[in-house]
């Protein structure tokens, strides 16, 4: 990205909260998330924000290579929330909502899958994995690193914006800077939400009423705790059981679900 490819950016959010951001756009790197985080040992404050055109070690959840090829948005954003680190999850929750409701806003259908995923017609869109510094029980620092697919090749189970778009008679979305800046906004205003949002990001959740098994039992996932646990209903006796991020692995719509 190019200087001229900032201003597009920078015009496409806000004039009156641009100061509250300091951008930095970059070619090819490792992972967006290493760069903010060397950012912020040199002395980067809360709404840095770091965009590479590619990610040539890009990190998924539990350690999956996330695939970054050219044509996607690879965005990360710092923040110091200063909560208890038992709530970290919420960072993941509030960025999810957050980003979704933005391209709702814009026209594009953005639906979520527990816990980080973005989903457009079944498939996923995009990602986001938070990775945190806590010292005394409290999150000092956050990156919040977010992968969206706009033109770049995908996966049977993904989609990107492009395609989508090609579709569409009218769109508020005409520009990967214009994604770029609905990302930004959209992790800001669900950050600055906090736990309250937990009920708005249920009712994006895909997943709410969908049955799953657990150790041989049929549940219903009922919603999500503030701790970010998956809430599952078991049918024998409607006892409510709590499966924390990696307990469950919830498919997409071409590939079933794998448990």
């Amino acid at each position: 990205m190019n200087q001229q490819q900032l201003e597009a950016i920078l015009t496409a959010v806000d004039r009156e909260a641009l100061q509250r951001y300091s951008i930095h756009l970059y070619k090819s790197v490792s992972s967006t998330n290493t760069i903010l985080w060397q950012l912020l040992s040199q002395g980067a404050k809360s709404a840095t924000v770091a965009i590479a055109q590619q990610q040539t070690a890009g990190r998924g959840q539990w350690g999956r290579q996330w695939t970054s090829g050219e044509g996607g948005l690879y965005l990360s954003y710092a923040i110091a929330p200063q909560f208890d680190a038992v709530h970290s999850y919420q960072l993941t929750m509030s960025s999810a909502w957050g980003i979704a409701t933005a391209l709702r806003d814009r026209g594009i259908p953005v639906t979520l899958k527990w816990p980080n995923d973005l989903i457009l017609w079944g498939r996923k869109l995009g990602g986001i994995l938070t990775e945190t510094k806590i010292c005394g029980g409290k999150i000092t620092q956050a990156v919040i690193g977010v992968g969206i697919n706009w033109a770049n090749p995908v996966p049977k189970t993904g989609i990107n914006l492009h395609s989508f778009l090609t579709h569409q008679t009218e769109t508020a979305m005409t520009s990967l800077e214009m994604l770029a800046a609905a990302t930004i906004l959209g992790i800001t205003a669900g950050c600055e939400a906090g736990s309250e949002i937990l009920p708005a990001y249920e009712q994006l959740l895909t997943s709410i009423g969908r049955t799953v098994t657990i150790n041989g039992h049929s549940g219903i996932i009922i919603g999500v705790a503030v701790n970010g646990n998956l809430r599952v209903r078991l049918d024998q006796d409607s006892t409510e059981v709590l499966l924390p991020v990696g307990a469950i692995r919830l498919g997409y719509e071409d590939e079933g679900t794998d448990f």
